[in-house]
């Protein structure tokens, strides 16, 4: 294992679970049959990404709740689910309805900001209200009192036949403690911190500030210590690394060298930040499970954190994922200090 300060405690994978549009079913169920392979071969967490109006997930917290009923064990996860497409009352009753029915396994990642392309799908998300929604932090507030049992109205007692709660249901005690925000920002991880969430931090920052590193690593670096630096629970506040690591131990020729073509092409962007928001991504890593060991060992931010949702690449084949996920819970996770679960 490379010298780290903090042994990697809790491995899990993120998968954006990409259909085909004339066939979603077959696209859906190859994402379930990953998380339940992903409990077969001990990791702790599978996490799903986002997407609207696009040919990826759009309903992870449907997904979770199928997932849920065809696994045991392994904790399923969000990250992230944009709250600019949610109402965050709404969205609290429904995770917590599948929290209860995985037995408590589920990990909410959100994030704020307006959605993607609003000016174009503003008045068929929001044709009354567009220009007064709320798109700040207030949006992420909202949920995490309602999953943490806070009011969500003054009215609550027998009406006729009816019984009806001031809070919503229903109420999942654990759920608050395991609610993540996706952050690239300076301010994220600290808003995060002082809320009492817990911290994803993905293979993209922001590139802030008039002495700005460059240093992918060293940004990412920097928002784990200010989230910490904020939170409750300080240094043993909980922050997850997605970066996209690609084991190849068992890969055939061809899938090796599918994968080098994949981030040759995505390596120009990480070269210098990118976009009006000055975006900083970092390198996928290509190799063995030993040569993989050894970057992140010497990676800043990978050496502070105990816990990993490696991201899957988007348009890769089921049989490719196969391969990555055995590798990274059989080769990669061990060289890493992982153990699998008992």
């Amino acid at each position: 294992m490379p010298p780290t300060s903090r042994p990697l405690r809790k491995l899990g994978f993120l998968t954006i679970g990409l259909f085909e549009e004339a066939d979603p079913r077959r696209g859906h169920e190859s994402t379930l049959e990953i998380i339940e392979l992903g409990e077969r071969l001990g990791f702790d967490s599978a996490w799903l990404r986002h997407r609207h109006l696009q040919y990826g997930i759009s309903s992870p917290v449907a997904i979770m709740a199928a997932a849920s009923q065809r696994t045991s064990r392994i904790e399923l996860g969000t990250a992230v689910i944009p709250l600019g497409w949610e109402n965050p009352l709404r969205l609290a009753e429904d995770l917590a309805t599948v929290d209860i029915l995985s037995g408590g396994r589920i990990n909410p990642g959100v994030s704020v900001g307006p959605p993607m392309h609003y000016d174009q799908v503003k008045e068929a998300l929001y044709p009354d209200t567009a220009d007064a929604e709320d798109f700040s932090y207030e949006r992420v507030r909202r949920l995490v009192d309602f999953v943490r049992g806070k009011p969500a109205t003054d009215f609550s007692g027998v009406e006729g036949f009816e019984v009806f709660s001031d809070r919503v249901q229903p109420h999942s005690p654990g759920l608050g403690r395991r609610l993540w925000y996706g952050g690239g920002s300076a301010s994220s991880a600290k808003w995060a911190g002082e809320h009492g969430m817990n911290f994803l931090t993905s293979s993209v920052v922001k590139a802030e500030g008039p002495d700005e590193s460059r240093d992918f690593a060293e940004i990412q670096l920097s928002h784990i210590r200010t989230f910490r630096a904020h939170h409750p629970d300080g240094d043993a506040a909980r922050v997850s690394q997605g970066l996209v690591v690609i084991p190849t131990d068992s890969a055939s020729p061809e899938q090796r060298a599918k994968y080098e073509e994949f981030a040759r092409r995505r390596t120009p962007r990480t070269t210098s930040p990118q976009g009006p928001a000055r975006l900083m991504f970092a390198p996928d890593i290509v190799g063995t499970s030993e040569e993989i060991a050894e970057l992140l060992g010497a990676h800043a931010a990978f050496r502070e954190i105990d816990e990993v949702a490696f991201a899957l690449p988007f348009t890769f084949e089921h049989e490719d994922y196969v391969q990555i996920l055995t590798d990274m819970a059989t080769k990669l996770g061990p060289a890493l200090g992982w153990q699998p679960p008992a």
